[in-house]
């Protein structure tokens, strides 16, 4: 289930709108300040943003431009009374992907997060070449580096690191890993999984035991951090 995190100080807005998308099966986060919302959006896992421009204490823009400077990608769906062209350059230059005026049907609304959705499910889908720390692999090509010299992954490694990079900064739990990186028509148990992921770490990580990429999120399953 996709969660989305509505930061709109309107109460009635924002109830609409949480309705609307909850119909859609969508889990909701709401925030009615700035800085709730803001906080919200760097420390959970959220699938897309709801933003609206004019809050009482942040101005949207300013939040979707630091949000973009602390790396969170999570799409963002900006929401104004605005209508001047220039209105809505300012908010897209901010980072913003999507720019929506009100009043506007929840139609429109719904079939736009779907949109947005799709496509950075598609962008994830796209990653051949990636770096992070001192480790450089390039997808593609299957092959890694770290400090420059050659890693030796196998195959199933290389699926499982780029599996977890996909989903950057999420849970990734056992299951999802067994299902989507080994297949329905295969049997490997959860141990199977943990012990590739130790593997992981033996070539990547600088401390095993301080692991600083592929994070162990206790009973839920792993997380990649860049």
């Amino acid at each position: 289930m996709k969660t989305i995190l509505i930061i709109e100080d309107d109460a009635a807005i924002a109830q609409g709108l949480e309705e609307a998308l909850r119909e859609e099966h969508f889990k909701i986060v709401s925030a009615n300040t700035g800085e709730r919302g803001y906080a919200i959006a760097l420390r959970q896992n959220i699938d897309l943003v709801l933003l609206d421009l004019m809050l009482p204490d942040r101005n949207g823009e300013e939040i979707c431009r630091d949000l973009r400077k602390e790396g969170v990608h999570t799409p963002i769906l900006m929401l104004t009374k605005k209508k001047a062209e220039i209105d809505k350059v300012m908010g897209l230059d901010s980072g913003a992907d999507d720019y929506v005026t009100k009043p506007f049907s929840t139609r429109e609304l719904v079939a736009r997060v779907k949109a947005l959705l799709r496509r950075s499910a598609e962008l994830k889908k796209e990653i051949e070449d990636f770096a992070f720390g001192n480790v450089h692999v390039d997808f593609k090509k299957q092959e890694a580096t770290k400090r420059d010299k050659s890693l030796s992954l196998s195959a199933r490694e290389f699926k499982i690191l780029k599996y977890l990079i996909q989903h950057e900064g999420e849970v990734v739990t056992r299951e999802m890993l067994l299902n989507d990186v080994w297949g329905y028509e295969n049997f490997p148990t959860t141990r199977t999984v943990d012990n590739y992921i130790l593997n992981l770490r033996k070539k990547i990580e600088d401390d095993t035991s301080l692991p600083k990429h592929l994070i162990t999120v206790h009973t839920a399953g792993y997380k990649f951090v860049k």
